[in-house]
C-alpha cells in the first residue's frame, strides 16, 4: 500500500539546488582523481558531458507545463528521456572502446545523477502540497 503523502500532487519546484549539488559532486570527483592518479580524461568527459546535460536542461526547464501547454510538456518530457539516454550511449560507446576511460566517467556521472535526482525528490516530496 502507498502512503497518502505519496499520492499527494505538488508543484513542480523550479529551483536550481539539484542541479547545483550534482555539479559539486562532480567538481569533488576531480581531486579523488588527481590523488588516485587516475586518467583525467575521464573526469573530462563526464565534466563535458555533465555540463551538456546541464544545458538541455536548462532549455527544457523554459518550457511551460501544464494542461494549458500540452505540446511544450511532452517536447519536455521527450527532451528529459533523451537527455539521459544520449548521455548514457555516449558513456557506453566509451566504455566498450576504452574501459579505462569510459568506466571512471560512467561513475562519476552515475553519481552525480543520483545526487541530483536525490535532491529533487527531496525537495519535491519536501514540498507544500497543490491547492
Amino acid at each position: 500500500m502507498i502512503p497518502g503523502g505519496m499520492m499527494t500532487p505538488r508543484p513542480v519546484p523550479r529551483g536550481h539546488v539539484p542541479a547545483i549539488v550534482g555539479t559539486l559532486v562532480v567538481a569533488l570527483a576531480l581531486p579523488v582523481f588527481l590523488i588516485a592518479h587516475w586518467r583525467t580524461g575521464s573526469w573530462v568527459l563526464a565534466a563535458v558531458l555533465w555540463v551538456a546535460g546541464q544545458a538541455v536542461a536548462l532549455v527544457l526547464q523554459r518550457l511551460p507545463l501544464g494542461m494549458g501547454s500540452l505540446a511544450a510538456s511532452g517536447a519536455v518530457a521527450l527532451g528529459r528521456m533523451f537527455r539521459a539516454v544520449a548521455v548514457m550511449a555516449v558513456l557506453l560507446a566509451v566504455a566498450v572502446s576504452d574501459s579505462s576511460l569510459g568506466l571512471p566517467a560512467v561513475a562519476v556521472y552515475a553519481v552525480a545523477y543520483t545526487v541530483e535526482f536525490g535532491t529533487a525528490m527531496v525537495i519535491y516530496f519536501g514540498g507544500e502540497a497543490a491547492r
